[in-house]
């Protein structure tokens, strides 16, 4: 099989693919709300298309519709919020290891002494 067919096919295969999990994950997710909601809360059933508007809005809202192959290159909200405030960033990582490489044996016992107590559990009297 030719490589551009491959790859045509599954372009005209995916949002078919798409389409009908979006379908049956509304199914699921009506059964659920239908199951649980109206005994445990008092809640009207919904019906099968509420569902599937349920669970698009639910998934804008929360999930959004990221996917792809390159969706795992862009730094996640942690990751940009450490960058900007400094934790875990380069820099910090070499002047740490800079700092480290020029302490004598000494001060590197005195600096991992102090970590274990700073670190202990404290006394359970107090």
């Amino acid at each position: 099989m030719n490589p551009q067919n491959r790859v045509r096919r599954f372009r005209l295969a995916l949002p078919v693919f798409v389409l009908i999990a979006a379908l049956g994950l509304g199914a699921i997710v009506q059964w659920l709300w239908n199951a649980i909601l109206p005994a445990a809360a008092n809640f009207n059933t919904i019906t099968y298309w509420q569902a599937v508007g349920l669970f698009v809005l639910c998934k804008i809202l929360f999930g959004g519709f990221r996917g792809g192959p390159g969706h795992h290159r862009h730094p996640g909200k942690w990751q940009r919020f450490n960058r900007h405030f400094g934790r875990g960033g380069r820099e910090e990582i070499m002047a740490w290891k800079n700092k480290w490489m020029q302490m004598t044996d000494e001060e590197r016992r005195r600096f991992r002494q102090e970590m274990r107590n700073r670190w202990r559990k404290p006394p359970e009297n107090i």
